[in-house]
């Protein structure tokens, strides 16, 4: 932290909901200042992971599912929870890309670590970018999924980040980060206008 940051004191917590995904936590606590808030409520999720995938022909992988809080079906990155059994969030990153798109082995980098909403929710989001990945199984899809999967070209990821048609918040994070850490992609004809 630096110095002029401030955080607060955790003066009383407890439960309201602990559901497999949906665990709401309801703290009272004392910011910096004094100030008292008897109220404060935070939803604790497992760590998430996504990636960023590519293939050895310079498709990106994404895949396409029915998203009930919004009620939209969206292009997204693959990813999931980190698990307890996995090791680490690259082995999750690495499970979930093999179960949802049957994609594996690569190069993996670490592109990002995000929150989706540190305001309200306890944990952290994890990207990663796999390149040159290939097929090397299939879907192995949990029950409440069901998963199109899909090869886009940059530019045709670009239009989609243009048009807002990547809702999924830290999935357009990791699109933007990733194009703007690699700058001769800038000159594709998707970052003109037209």
């Amino acid at each position: 932290m630096q110095k002029d940051e401030k955080s607060a004191k955790v003066l009383n917590s407890k439960y309201l909901m602990k559901e497999p995904w949906c665990t709401l936590r309801e703290d009272e606590i004392q910011l910096a200042n004094g100030v008292i808030i008897p109220k404060y409520y935070v939803l604790e999720y497992p760590n998430w992971v996504n990636v960023l995938a590519i293939t050895k022909d310079k498709k990106f992988l994404m895949i396409r599912q029915y998203r009930h809080g919004t009620q939209t079906v969206n292009y997204e990155l693959c990813g999931g929870c980190v698990d307890p059994t996995d090791a680490s969030p690259l082995e999750a990153a690495q499970r979930e890309l093999l179960e949802e798109t049957g994609y594996g082995n690569g190069k993996w980098t670490f592109n990002l670590k995000l929150s989706a909403n540190p305001s309200t929710t306890n944990n952290w989001t994890y990207n990663f970018i796999a390149e040159d990945v290939e097929p090397i199984g299939t879907q192995h899809l949990d029950g409440g999924e069901d998963i199109s999967v899909h090869l886009l070209s940059m530019d045709e990821v670009l239009e989609l980040l243009k048009q807002n048609e990547i809702i999924q918040s830290v999935h357009a994070c990791a699109f933007w980060k990733y194009f703007a850490t690699h700058s001769s992609l800038a000159d594709s004809s998707a970052f003109k206008e037209k």
